[in-house]
């Protein structure tokens, strides 16, 4: 039998043949398993997943706040979700006054322009729908403490962090090109060298194609593959915003619509075990601390099944 060799293509960021066989052979019994022992990785069932997100920014939220202390978070964005979160904070009548919100990322246009928050498919906008204008009025803090990306603030962004002491958390996962927020592997804004990967701010990146494909199967664009939908770029905080941050918690479990199909199972691994490396940005977590939940779906073990098309 002749062998069929050859290479990934080139649009691929991470191309090392040897690296990535070894990490699409991880069984998920060996997933959570990992030389850095500040990196607590756990498989949980997918039901269990986005509960504990949620929980976990709702009980930090109220230690914080019935504690009388400031409580920093970068929020990425699953947005119906935050509803539950508010509703939670309602129903335990926290007051939010020393909480200050800053999202992780927002689109922007084709020159650079970030979405306004009145853009409806904007992660500003989401956050406010989802989370601000659900709090009681009483509880919410000072709509200026829930801090979205703007052409008006995006210089300073990294700075207003920093000013408040830096996050005390910051919630990630990785996208289909294991990109970090929307640092892309590929983007030409992206340092390629990773001590200065590791050094870079809040940016303005070309988004690469697949996550172009990724986010078109969002609900938010119609969920039907239209790529042109999509804006070319985006603004994003940095590897630097991430790592400064006081505690990581990272979740791998985006399925098609909940289904088994998914295009997180082999980046999970990538990033979690295979190189630090910018090729594969959300690798960084290596680096650190975090917890990181990854959902039964995505630690199942990769191989074909051709009982199944698309």
């Amino acid at each position: 039998m002749t062998e069929f060799n050859y290479s990934p293509s080139k649009w691929v960021p991470f191309r090392d043949k040897e690296v990535l066989e070894r990490v699409r052979k991880i069984k998920r019994d060996d997933i959570a398993k990992h030389p850095n022992p500040d990196l607590k990785i756990k498989v949980v069932k997918d039901f269990e997943i986005w509960f504990i997100f949620m929980m976990d920014i709702f009980f930090r939220i109220k230690e914080a706040m019935e504690a009388d202390k400031k409580l920093v978070m970068i929020l990425p964005q699953p947005w119906p979700l935050y509803k539950n979160v508010a509703y939670m904070i309602n129903r335990s009548k926290i007051n939010c006054r020393n909480l200050y919100t800053f999202n992780m990322d927002e689109y922007a246009d084709e020159n650079g322009n970030i979405a306004p928050e009145t853009w409806s498919l904007g992660f500003t906008h989401a956050l406010k729908k989802y989370f601000y204008n659900k709090l009681d009025d009483k509880l919410r803090p000072p709509e200026n403490q829930m801090i979205g990306l703007t052409n008006e603030n995006f210089k300073d962004y990294g700075k207003k962090i920093a000013d408040l002491g830096g996050a005390d958390i910051c919630y990630a996962g990785p996208g289909w090109t294991g990109h970090l927020a929307f640092v892309e592997p590929d983007a030409p804004e992206v340092p390629k060298d990773l001590e200065e990967f590791e050094k870079m701010g809040p940016s303005i990146v070309t988004l690469s194609p697949f996550t172009l494909a990724q986010n078109s199967l969002h609900g938010s664009f119609g969920a039907s593959g239209d790529i042109a939908a999509v804006p070319p770029k985006a603004a994003t905080i940095g590897p630097r915003e991430y790592l400064a941050a006081k505690h990581r918690f990272n979740i791998y479990s985006i399925s098609v619509n909940g289904t088994g199909t998914s295009w997180q199972r082999l980046i999970t691994r990538l990033a979690l075990h295979g190189p630090v490396t910018p090729l594969v940005p959300d690798s960084i977590v290596q680096l650190t601390s975090a917890d990181v939940f990854i959902s039964e779906t995505i630690a199942q073990d990769i191989m074909p099944d051709w009982d199944k098309g698309y």
